[in-house]
């Protein structure tokens, strides 16, 4: 019997990644190798469950774009953290 506690949960931003990352012919296993890293690591860090500038920086590369537009949520917009300044 499968219980509430035991359904997988979907992170639609991590599997948004893979599939970003498959159309140019990476994985998370492939970001992972070429880290030296486990494969482990990358999905927690995709997954929002860890955090790695190192790891970030190297998914956004691999589709192209950079670590803030991929993680909008870890990295506060420009205008939010010059108004904290003022």
């Amino acid at each position: 019997m499968v219980t509430v506690s035991m359904l997988h949960t979907v992170n639609p931003a991590h599997e948004r990644l893979k599939m970003e990352l498959r159309l140019r012919g990476k994985s998370i296993a492939s970001v992972a190798r070429e880290l030296e890293v486990l494969r482990s690591t990358v999905t927690l860090v995709s997954q929002g469950l860890r955090r790695s500038s190192k790891i970030e920086k190297a998914l956004a590369d691999a589709v192209g774009t950079t670590p803030a537009e991929l993680f909008p949520d870890r990295y506060p917009a420009e205008e939010s953290s010059a108004a904290r300044k003022t």
